[in-house]
């Protein structure tokens, strides 16, 4: 950390070493605070490349060439694109807002790096595949890659600056997080994922990586199979169209936050998997989500995880008249069990079906969805405990996790203040001081586990593309918390490797016929959009994200999802034919809800197969059904309208691979890839594979 270093006992200087532990509670100054949370980014130059024009459906549009273009600026991204500069590749970055994205913007308590550990016991990356895979639907080899590649992408961030705790013997700080049964997590703070962004951009700059930095993809080009580059609308034009040509894409553009109403992603995050849909390439795993309790997007969106829930804030709604209740009483049945799991939300952060039964922490979810929908707005209050609770009145594991961290302090603000300090400041630059005033929050959409299908070095079915971070559908049904920002900078390091290795010669600058056709199209798509009459941005983003968050979202009423997704195939086939009406100064808004309308159907596709499969509740999505077998607990009795199934284990051994084709979705059940014998693979036998490339065999795998 920054600052003066603790003083302390250690090796002195006549060579004696004490094993004694002298270190308490830290008192960590403002100035420290302010740089773990206000974190500023480097300045970015503006890309300067050669451009030729070509002549198109009438307009002359330039084009850029390039060995590769990385799609997105975020942690992922930026990884891919400093690996490619390392390995000698022309790459460029086509950023829709630089540090706009989820990795400049979002985080938690202390937000989640999840790693390979290195506790004293040291770690075996075959448990940690099986941690990282454990919920299902996860191909085998890509959790074992993601285990062994997360020790050298930590190391390189380390390298870069990134300021990740260590001990005073040089490990790096642990902690446990949600799916994670050892305590493989490590934090730089609430703005880990910004941090990542900020020491990878500062060495992109310093390669001279070029960035177009506000320059948004709105199609991806292709020829004879394979993707060719993008087309563009570049802000620092005044909303004029870019083709840049490509040897190979890395598509690095975010998650799809604006599908969902109840979402805590920043605002104008639309992804990049619609473009992949529209292309032509494969996705899967989009039954897939990740959802739990954060700020709301009017306010400042934010995930309350960790020490926010930890500390055991009181927990009421207020309805229109002011009226104050702490509803959580109505579903546990005593003060210590309501208590005890509120603290459990802080590392069994994300909705999970299981644990809505036996009054488990995801009741708490649950309650607050309840409360909400009767029109009451849900609060944390840091100034006072829950009603007639103390602090002895704790479960074992909450209480002893308390008094390990010195925090057995009368109120949660104090508690909080002990544990995390960085928390408050993190809600205080953003206008809100929670030591005074109560705090929004509801169940929100928070991460796609699913996305574009990509094999073992995160190429896609379609040749020349490549997904890294949240866009690539990596994940299963679930993930360690942190695992995503691993996989991310792991999937950056592999693409750049195997681009590297495929070669990337510039090629020429002039788009061939086929691509040629798709930029007029969508040219076409612009100038209806420009003329009027189409469906208006307002009406289309309220009915995907209602349809969305009300059926599709951490609770799914399976009685509901078919016509939900007749609805969709209506709503898309109409944008296609009539258009998104908008304005020149948001041009690129006629492109991204044709995109967000086909994420929708897909997601919808998906559920309506897997429910036909008589596909149950597993992750964080409930499937609700007045025939499931299980119904929720609480105080009273049961809460029979959440009645849901239970999950069909044997689902997990295959992901669903959605393609789409002509106007509608082609779906296939494929069984997830295995990971080779490990002892099989011996030094000698396969050094020669990597001397030569073979190690690198090309071509999506689908087996």
């Amino acid at each position: 950390s920054p600052g003066q270093p603790a003083q302390a006992e250690g090796f002195r200087p006549g060579g004696s070493f004490t094993a004694s532990a002298p270190f308490g509670a830290a008192v960590i100054p403002q100035h420290i605070l302010d740089q773990l949370t206000d974190v500023p980014m480097p300045r970015v130059p503006k890309a300067r490349r050669d451009e030729t024009p070509q002549a198109i459906a009438g307009r002359s549009l330039p084009v850029i060439a390039c060995g590769a273009l990385v799609i997105g600026s975020g942690a992922a991204g930026l990884r891919a694109a400093v690996e490619l500069k390392r390995r000698g590749v022309d790459v460029l970055i086509a950023s829709q807002a630089l540090f706009g994205g989820t990795s400049a913007c979002s985080g938690s308590d202390k937000q989640t790096l999840h790693t390979a550990g290195t506790s004293r016991l040291g770690d075996d990356f075959t448990k940690l595949a099986k941690a990282i895979g454990a919920g299902g639907a996860m191909d085998l080899d890509t959790a074992y890659i993601e285990a062994v590649g997360s020790l050298h992408t930590l190391s390189g961030l380390q390298y870069l600056g990134l300021p990740l705790p260590t001990d005073r013997f040089g490990a790096v700080l642990r902690y446990q997080t949600d799916h994670d049964e050892v305590g493989r997590a490590t934090s730089c703070g609430p703005r880990t994922s910004r941090l990542m962004v900020k020491v990878l951009a500062e060495e992109a700059v310093r390669l001279g990586i070029p960035f177009l930095r506000k320059c948004e993809a709105v199609r991806l080009l292709t020829d004879a199979g394979r993707c060719i580059g993008a087309l563009c609308v570049d802000s620092e034009r005044q909303q004029a169209f870019v083709a840049i040509r490509a040897a190979h894409v890395v598509l690095a553009s975010g998650g799809p936050g604006e599908l969902y109403r109840d979402s805590v992603y920043p605002r104008h995050c639309y992804g990049g998997l619609g473009l992949a849909i529209e292309a032509g390439a494969e996705v899967c795993n989009l039954t897939e989500s990740q959802f739990g309790i954060g700020t709301r997007r009017q306010e400042f969106p934010w995930n309350l995880s960790g020490t926010y829930v930890q500390v055991v804030p009181r927990v009421f709604s207020r309805d229109r008249a002011g009226n104050e209740r702490e509803f959580l009483a109505d579903w546990y049945r005593s003060t210590r069990e309501l208590a005890s799991n509120v603290f459990r939300k802080g590392y069994q952060w994300p909705f999970h079906a299981s644990r809505m039964l036996g009054f488990g922490s995801s009741l708490v979810d649950l309650a607050i969805h309840h409360e909400s929908r009767l029109g009451r707005t849900v609060c944390l209050d840091f100034t006072r405990n829950p009603a007639g609770w103390t602090l002895d009145d704790l479960d074992d594991d909450a209480r002893a996790y308390l008094a390990n961290n010195e925090a057995m302090l009368p109120t949660p603000i104090e508690r909080l203040r002990r544990m995390n300090p960085l928390a408050i400041e993190l809600y205080r630059m953003h206008g809100t001081d929670i030591a005074r005033e109560p705090l929004p929050f509801a169940v929100n959409n928070q991460h796609m586990n699913g996305g574009v299908a990509v094999d073992i070095w995160n190429q896609s079915s379609l040749p020349g593309l490549f997904a890294v971070g949240e866009v690539a559908g990596t994940h299963g049904v679930t993930r360690p918390g942190g695992a995503a920002l691993n996989a991310g900078q792991v999937g950056g390091v592999r693409a750049a490797e195997q681009i590297a290795g495929q070669g990337a010669a510039l090629p020429p600058a002039e788009l061939p016929a086929a691509a040629a056709t798709q930029v007029a199209e969508a040219l076409a798509v612009a100038a209806r959009a420009l003329a009027g009459g189409g469906h208006a941005v307002g009406a289309v983003r309220d009915e995907i994200q209602a349809r969305m968050s009300d059926i599709a979202g951490f609770l799914c009423p399976t009685a509901e999802v078919a016509a939900a997704l007749a609805a969709q195939r209506q709503l898309t086939a109409a944008l296609w034919r009539d258009g998104v009406t908008a304005r020149p100064a948001q041009i690129a808004d006629a492109f991204r809800w044709r995109h967000l309308a086909l994420v929708a159907e897909g997601v919808l596709t998906a559920l309506h197969h897997y429910i036909g499969q008589d596909g149950g509740s597993r992750g964080a999505r409930a499937y609700l059904d007045a025939r499931g077998e299980v119904v929720p607990a609480m105080r009273s009795g049961t809460a029979e309208r959440y009645r849901f199934r239970r999950e069909c284990p044997a689902l997990r051994a295959h992901k669903l691979v959605l393609t789409r084709r002509g106007d509608g979705f082609q779906i296939e059940e494929r069984a997830l890839r295995q990971h080779e014998e490990l002892a099989r693979i011996f030094f000698e036998k396969n050094w020669g594979h990597y001397l030569t490339g073979a190690h690198r065999a090309a071509g999506f795998r689908h087996q």
